[in-house]
């Protein structure tokens, strides 16, 4: 290796070190609510973790009928609620918003909401949160 170019041993390694690292990254894999990690909040409300990494968190959740979540903010997380069945009423900063299917709302790092299923079915959400809102949560009881 003493008569190579010091350029051609620098190009080789940085090949081998990339090589190296795709083969250790996991592959992709699809995921649904049978294989993602499952949780329980409330009591009686579920979400799924299909994407939950620190720069994005991707979740699914099925709110019972009649429950909310705590009003809170993120201090740094920026999240968009999207409505996949039911109706979700979304308290954002004093406004109320009914969401339906089909329907959703994004919510800025700062400002105070609350999920809540005010119907007589359950209702099934998407919630994108970047980065991750877990950690991130602060209370934020009405004025």
């Amino acid at each position: 290796m003493a008569d190579l170019p010091e350029w051609f041993v620098q190009g080789a390694m940085h090949i081998l070190i990339t090589l190296a690292a795709a083969a250790a990254a996991p592959h992709p894999a699809p995921i649904d609510r049978s294989s993602a990690e499952h949780y329980v909040w409330g009591e009686v409300n579920d979400g799924w973790h299909l994407v939950k990494r620190d720069d994005m968190s991707l979740i699914t959740e099925r709110i019972a009928p009649g429950s909310s979540e705590m009003r809170h903010y993120h201090v740094r997380a920026r999240q968009f609620f999207y409505v996949l069945s039911g109706e979700l009423t979304m308290e954002v900063d004093g406004v109320t918003h009914l969401l339906r299917t089909g329907q959703g709302i994004e919510i800025p790092p700062g400002v105070p909401h609350q999920a809540q299923n005010r119907s007589a079915a359950p209702v099934d959400i998407l919630v994108n949160s970047t980065p991750k809102s877990h950690g991130d949560r602060v209370e934020a009881p009405l004025p």
